[in-house]
């Protein structure tokens, strides 16, 4: 069967997709969890020990607490009530904790700190409070705020509304603990007040990576039951968020939760009885024990689980005495020792239960990285006939099917697949998943590993075919040194993956390599202008005869497989008469288009620090988010919404150059409502609205410049002047995402929509055209330039970089599939607008048949390289000390660009078959 090379690469990197999926699954473990979650332990709790007299305790204890009450406030970090911050903004709390009769401590959370995003104004919590508060129906009252989270993503931690959403925290707090001292005296028990969060908060304001500030939250427990002398100030100490669950349990007198991997924070139980203590202590460590009986094999020879049993034998032995009645200064003794014998179970069984969750799938993950591995060699072993001059390839269907080496290892995976699946101890997804989907997934590897055998075979037999006496370094000739840089760049990104520092600092590699590009651009510019030498004067004289010219190239360009690696595209390089066509006023257009393109990208460096070592640094965008700056920041909000319109209007048609400025102009009256910006008919902060109006003014002009340039693009199949509105209907869907982008970029991010605008500008027209790039190379230079932009607008590998104020632009409640769109297209703006203009730019060459197929093959190339190669890398290092903090997010990133690239490759093959169809 014979396809086309952008077919051939969309469907490659389509099955490369599915394998990181698969990847993913089986690296990202699945939680500890308890195997009889359907059975009811609150009816048959662990008795206590016993050592030759009988107990009389099997039930479980009585509660401690009457009533609880769990304040949840989101993104609340530790500094905010332990620090300068909670001394000044939540009094009534400090003095709680100031006066003992509080227990305080850190909790901290797991990375990734990721919650659940959705919309709740808070008043909508506190409304109800009063009333339910007078009721005696219920024991436990949970109340969840969110607004301190919204205020980080939108203005960071040091904004001035942290400490107004602070103040009225501590409000609802001291309304809340009031209340209850009032029930407590018709109640026999005391209640418990639990103040927490379930993140923190970064220094930009976001969360869900692991830095101190993110992980750390404060857990403040408060109750007349732990009354202390004044002036007992305990200094805060560090637990897990997990160890809540058992504490809240044991408080209220309910089983603790059977997969619950935390420790029952003991302070709670100061001032009980001995008997007591050690019968709190005895039934979470039966929990931690049965827990870690259910998930690790060799239960027995683990110490958490030794030191139970020992615990428990000293506590039956303790029983023995106690029920005997001996001296109290005997069963103090004993009683001190076994509490202390079981605290230091729990704190073993609890760690080994949390290094359980580290259990990586490595069937699930062998069988995806399979699949990435085999498409990759597949795409590099098809790049002499993908980018030959007819982008065709012969992939064949059917002798991979009769083939003996299909069938051997079709056998052979069956093989494995049941040995793993009915021997292995712990659970597969990939043995989880039908038999029928298994086998499917069984035949696509047989089939990748006969294509790469059939590939492999061809090329040999072509590189044996080379001429004798011809050197390998007459087949080298032709690349240039940009063909040298994109292939030494590529590679030297690669390696980067392999260090953590260098994931967390990848926007410096990103800056280095555009960078070294404009200066590359800048040797070619110079040695055209000031030498005037095309490439076929630089090649060897006696070479040349043999070189054949561009449009006369045919197969014998593309014989064997050193010379099919040189990325070469159709009639391009060697065409420098389009250089010497141009007049003086091109020409220094020209020479300084890479200065000018290299000067934008070293401003842009110094809009948003980004990554780990400067992260904290002052940058622009701090300065112009500042309060004081709001008119700094809305005059250059109004300079860069014009200046969209400059750069994108001409080639759109009337219609949507109306819309487009209607747009920019509501996406400032947006930036105005929301009180980002200054305009004219603001009277002041009252006027200040949620914007909701107008944001889907503007959605209405983006969904109406994409359906006209769809419009166009359907017309253009049947219209005699094709090629003509097909341009113009690719322009108009490049200009309906700029406009998206536009609106949903921060203020301070619009002058990096406008300098990629700016850049794609200078290079298509000053750069690309006038030095005759090939298909490869113009394909390339975009993937590089929409990585850096990707870190210009200040992302980075670190989740906690991700701006999801984007998914509630427009929107008045949390929906998951609008709100996921928006965030991923405007974490990813960079990448998709270069892969929209790269469409644009090569659909309006005059061969853009082979140029597009070209393109969709060198993107899924360039795309494949740092995917297949992270895949190893991460499996390597799944034992690293950052895997978790570092590799894992970065894995999350590729992913995203994976399916990014799928995307990018099948609207290209789309364009692809509509010019194909048309001709």
């Amino acid at each position: 069967m014979r396809l086309g090379s952008g077919t051939f690469a969309a469907c490659c990197v389509a099955i490369q997709v599915l394998g990181f999926a698969i990847f993913l699954r089986g690296f990202f473990p699945a939680p500890v969890r308890s195997s009889s979650r359907g059975e009811h332990p609150a009816e048959t709790p662990a008795p206590e020990p016993s050592s030759g007299a009988s107990s009389n305790w099997t039930k479980l204890p009585p509660p401690l607490f009457s009533k609880v009450v769990l304040v949840l406030i989101d993104a609340l970090r530790d500094d905010f009530v332990f620090g300068s911050k909670g001394v000044k903004f939540m009094p009534y709390t400090t003095y709680l904790v100031e006066k003992g009769a509080s227990h305080s401590f850190v909790a901290e959370a797991k990375p990734p700190t990721v919650t659940m995003p959705r919309i709740k104004v808070d008043d909508n919590v506190t409304r109800h409070l009063e009333t339910v508060l007078k009721r005696d129906d219920w024991d436990v009252l949970i109340l969840h705020y969110l607004g301190l989270d919204h205020i980080g993503h939108l203005s960071g931690p040091h904004s001035p509304l942290v400490g107004h959403k602070l103040s009225e925290m501590d409000s609802v707090l001291m309304k809340i603990h009031l209340a209850l001292l009032s029930k407590e005296r018709a109640s026999l028990l005391p209640s418990l007040l639990v103040l927490c969060g379930d993140h923190g908060m970064s220094e930009t304001g976001s969360h869900g990576a692991s830095s101190t500030e993110e992980v750390s939250t404060p857990l403040v427990l408060i109750s007349s039951a732990f009354e202390r002398s004044p002036g007992d100030v305990r200094r805060p100490r560090h637990v897990q968020q997990t160890d809540l669950a058992a504490t809240l349990a044991i408080g209220l007198g309910l089983p603790i939760p059977q997969s619950s991997v935390g420790r029952l924070l003991f302070q709670v139980l100061e001032g009980r009885p001995m008997r007591d203590q050690l019968r709190f202590l005895h039934l979470n460590t039966v929990q931690l024990s049965r827990l870690l009986q259910e998930n690790v094999p060799l239960y027995e020879k683990d110490p958490g689980f030794e030191q139970f049993k020992m615990s428990e034998r000293l506590h039956g032995n303790w029983i023995k005495l106690y029920l005997e009645e001996n001296s109290s200064e005997v069963l103090l003794n004993l009683g001190t020792k076994v509490l202390r014998q079981y605290l230091d179970a729990l704190q073993t069984l609890s760690l080994s239960l949390s290094r359980q969750v580290a259990h990586y799938d490595t069937y699930s993950m062998a069988v995806g990285a399979t699949l990435v591995l085999e498409v990759f060699a597949l795409l590099l072993l098809s790049i002499p006939k993908a980018l030959g001059p007819a982008a065709e390839l012969d992939v064949p269907l059917l002798s991979p099917l009769f083939s003996l080496l299909f069938y051997l290892t079709l056998l052979g995976l069956w093989a494995v697949h049941v040995t793993v699946c009915t021997s292995t101890e712990s659970s597969c997804y990939f043995c989880s998943v039908s038999w029928l989907v298994a086998g499917a997934a069984m035949v696509l590897l047989s089939a990748l590993l006969c294509a790469i055998v059939s590939a492999l075979t061809t090329m040999v037999g072509g590189t044996r075919r080379l001429r004798v006496g011809k050197s390998l370094a007459a087949y080298l000739w032709p690349w240039s040194e940009l063909d040298v840089l994109i292939v030494m760049g590529t590679v030297g990104h690669v390696l980067s993956l392999g260090a953590s520092s260098f994931i967390e600092e990848e926007h410096q590699t990103w800056y280095f390599l555009v960078s070294t590009l404009c200066l590359a651009l800048c040797q070619d510019v110079c040695r055209k202008h000031f030498l005037g030498c095309s490439e076929e004067d630089e090649a060897p004289q006696g070479d040349q005869r043999e070189r054949p010219r561009p449009r006369e190239a045919g197969p014998a360009l593309w014989d064997g497989a050193v010379r099919c690696a040189m990325l070469e595209g159709v009639g391009t390089h060697g065409a420098a008469s389009a250089f010497e066509a141009l007049g003086s006023a091109e020409r220094q257009m020209v020479l300084a288009s890479p200065w000018a393109v290299l000067c934008c990208c070293r401003l842009l460096r110094a809009l948003n620090q980004t990554g780990v070592q400067g992260a904290h640094r002052p940058d622009l965008g701090h300065w112009l988010t500042s309060s004081d700056h709001k008119a700094a920041l809305s005059a250059l909000a109004a300079f860069s919404l014009l200046a969209v319109f400059l750069l994108v209007h001409r080639r759109c048609s009337p219609m949507s150059r109306v819309a487009l400025a209607l747009g920019l102009l509501g996406v400032y009256c947006y930036r105005a409502a929301i009180g980002n910006v200054m305009s004219p008919w603001q009277r002041g902060s009252k006027d200040v609205s949620k914007g909701i109006m107008e944001a889907r003014f503007v959605y209405i002009f983006v969904l109406g410049i994409l359906f006209a340039g769809t419009k166009d693009l359907l017309r253009s199949q049947v219209a005699a002047t094709g090629a003509k509105v097909r341009t113009v209907g690719l322009w108009e869907i490049h200009s309906g995402l700029v406009l998206l982008a536009a609106l949903l970029l921060r203020p301070h991010n619009l002058p990096v929509l406008v300098s990629s605008l700016l850049v794609q500008t200078l290079m298509a027209n000053f750069i690309w055209k006038p030095l005759s790039h090939d298909a490869a190379e113009v394909t390339v230079m975009h993937y590089w330039f929409g990585q850096a932009f990707f870190y210009f607008q200040g992302n980075s590998n670190n989740i906690a970089t991700v701006d999801i104020s984007a998914g509630f632009v427009g929107l008045e409640q949390y929906v998951e599939g609008p709100a996921v769109f928006l965030t991923a297209f405007a974490t990813y703006v960079g990448p998709v607008l270069w892969a929209s203009h790269l469409v644009n730019y090569l659909s309006s060459q005059a061969s853009s048949l082979p140029a597009l197929r070209h393109a969709c093959f060198c993107y899924a190339l360039v795309g494949s390289v740092p995917v297949s190669a992270y895949v190893v890398l991460v499996t390597s290092l799944r034992y690293h000390l950052f895997i978790w903090s570092v590799f894992s997010p970065k894995l999350l990133y590729e992913g995203m660009r994976a399916l990014i690239t799928a995307a990018v490759c099948t609207f290209i093959t789309t364009m692809d078959h509509a010019t194909l169809a048309r001709t």
